[in-house]
Parts: C-alpha cells; sequence; structure tokens
C-alpha cells in the first residue's frame, strides 16, 4: 500500500522496512511530513534502509542493481535522513548501522539460493534466479567492504509539551516496543 493512501489514524507505531529505497530524493520531505501525520503524540517510526556511505554517489540507473532489481531506488545517506526528520519535526532516539550483519545475511540468502537452485529456477526461471544471486553476492562484498550500509532509526513524534513516553535506556526502549508489537 502506497504510505501517501494510508487511512489518517492515529498510529501508536510504523514501521518502514525496505521501502523507503523507493521513495525518491526529491519525496523524502513529504514521506515524513506523512508518516509524522499519521503517528500519535509519542508515536514511534522505525525506518530500516539500504543506504548509501558519505561519499557514494546516488544508485546509477544504468548500473546493475539500478537497471534489473531496483530500477526506480535512490538511497539516501543517513546523516541527511536523520536531519530531514528532525527538522520535520522528529526526534531521533536511535540510529543504528547492521551493516556486517546484513552482508552476512546476504550471504545465507545465497547459500540458500544456490541450495534450492532447481526449485528456485522453476518458479522465476534462470535469467531471473541468475539476477538475483548475482545481486546478492556482490551487494554483499559492497556491505563488507563499507561501499553500501543499512541503517534502522528509531524517531518518535513528541507531544506539544515535549514529552517523548520513551524509556530512559536503550534495553528499557526493546523492552516496551516487544510489549507494544505482541498487543
Amino acid at each position: 500500500q502506497d504510505y501517501r493512501d494510508v487511512a489518517d489514524e492515529p498510529y501508536d507505531a510504523i514501521s518502514s522496512i525496505g521501502m523507503f529505497e523507493h521513495v525518491g530524493l526529491a519525496q523524502v520531505r513529504i514521506y515524513f511530513e506523512r508518516l509524522r501525520t499519521l503517528l500519535r503524540p509519542g508515536g514511534r517510526l522505525l525506518n530500516h534502509a539500504i543506504s548509501r556511505c558519505s561519499g557514494e554517489g546516488p544508485l546509477d540507473p544504468g548500473s546493475f542493481p539500478g537497471r534489473y532489481v531496483f530500477p526506480d531506488g535512490q538511497l539516501h545517506e543517513v546523516g541527511r535522513t536523520v536531519s530531514t526528520m528532525q527538522d520535520l519535526g522528529f526526534e531521533c532516539r536511535d540510529v543504528e548501522s547492521l551493516r556486517e550483519h546484513y552482508a552476512r545475511t546476504l550471504r545465507c540468502w545465497v547459500a540458500d539460493l544456490e541450495a534450492d537452485w532447481d526449485r528456485a529456477v522453476a518458479l522465476v526461471g534462470a535469467p531471473r534466479a541468475r539476477v538475483w544471486r548475482l545481486y546478492m553476492a556482490g551487494s554483499a562484498v559492497a556491505f563488507e567492504a563499507h561501499r553500501l550500509n543499512i541503517h534502522q532509526t528509531l524517531a518518535l513524534r513528541t507531544a506539544a509539551d515535549g514529552t517523548s513516553g520513551m524509556p530512559a535506556t536503550r534495553p528499557d526502549a526493546v523492552r516496551s516496543l516487544r510489549t507494544l508489537v505482541s498487543r
């Protein structure tokens, strides 16, 4: 579902996982403005996205991933993302790089794909299976070499009086989120 079409509800929490890469660089402010209006005061946003490293240019539409995997993809730099979120009234509480974890995850996905190669080819065809194997293997190398990154940013919409409703420490916040998710 398009984030612009989500019902106007006051949500306790929103998670955006693997979607931000499809928000164009010119649309970032609109994206975060919309998510902020959907959150109640004290509401939390988890934005999880592949990001470009500082100094790396935007995703080239003619590159392998730009052409075959994410034709509409644009990778954002985490510092600019956080600055934009703060400019729009979010309080960023935690930013975590999962780069090494994701490199390992990609290598596991490649191993799983290769272990079940015949089934994958039967499902999507050899050309598409090869594209994804090459993309995941190449991306693992890019994450290991710090050419790509992946960040989780936890932000919240503070109440009018400035209170956050957030626990004071990261472990307390994790417990609080687990409780929220298990409802």
